[in-house]
């Protein structure tokens, strides 16, 4: 029984790993008009790997639950729980951001022979977030409150990258993620956040009162507003929400 908790984490793995597969099997397509490639369009396969990472946050997020119910939390359910999330919420992620800066640089001329050194940018973010669960590990004061952003907010934020691009009819938003600089500045960005010792809060609850957990009531209710306005395009907007809602109550989240 003491096992199941970390059963249940393997999953999240399971689903990273599954994440990943989908990433390389993307389909990019080519047509040819005479000797000059152009590209298609993002396929659909890609966003499967968003769905993956999506359960693969499910789960993350479930696993205390789950792990409080058997009463069997342990020192090795933690760190088998960052080695899962590298995978799931670090090089996944990472890989999805590399197929978009394949996707930019296939817009360009002679952007199908781009080299690997333009590339290789995307993989700073699986390394900062190995960084951030590593400092994580080894800091037992983030219980209710974070030192950087959660690496699991950051991938999941990443993985809704080709749901806004496959299904959102924003032309801007279209074009900023064929956008390479854009596609760096959010490499960087995220990276950073991660790194970072801002302090945000988790989604954790230490009582029941209202004034304790106002930020997370407005940041669920805002939430919610959110995703009926802005479908797929909330997830990035509510990460922002998240970010500027725990510095805005960042005594009350510690």
């Amino acid at each position: 029984m003491k096992h199941i908790p970390n059963l249940f984490t393997l999953l999240n793995l399971f689903f990273g790993c599954c994440a990943i597969v989908f990433v390389l099997q993307n389909g990019i397509s080519i047509f040819y008009n005479g000797e000059n490639p152009q590209l298609v369009d993002m396929p659909e396969k890609i966003v499967i790997a968003s769905v993956f990472i999506g359960l693969a946050g499910v789960i993350d997020f479930l696993d205390g639950f789950v792990a409080r119910i058997f009463k069997a939390t342990s020192a090795m359910g933690k760190q088998l729980d960052s080695l899962a999330d590298v995978v799931s919420f670090g090089v996944a992620p990472g890989m999805i951001i590399y197929q978009f800066l394949r996707l930019s640089f296939a817009n360009q001329e002679n952007g199908l022979d781009v080299s690997l050194v333009w590339l290789m940018p995307a993989f700073i973010l699986p390394c900062a977030a190995a960084w951030r669960l590593a400092k994580f590990n080894i800091d037992e004061g983030q219980q209710y409150s974070f030192k950087g952003v959660p690496t699991p907010s950051v991938g999941l934020v990443v993985a809704s990258l080709p749901l806004i691009y496959w299904y959102s009819n924003n032309e801007t938003v279209i074009d900023l993620l064929r956008n390479k600089w854009f596609l760096y500045a959010v490499v960087l960005l995220l990276s950073y956040l991660m790194v970072s010792n801002l302090s945000i809060m988790a989604l954790k609850f230490k009582d029941y009162s209202l004034k304790t957990n106002l930020p997370k009531i407005i940041l669920a209710a805002a939430s919610i507003i959110l995703i009926l306005f802005l479908k797929w395009l909330a997830v990035p907007a509510i990460f922002i929400l998240y970010i500027g809602v725990s510095l805005a109550f960042k005594n009350k989240s510690a």
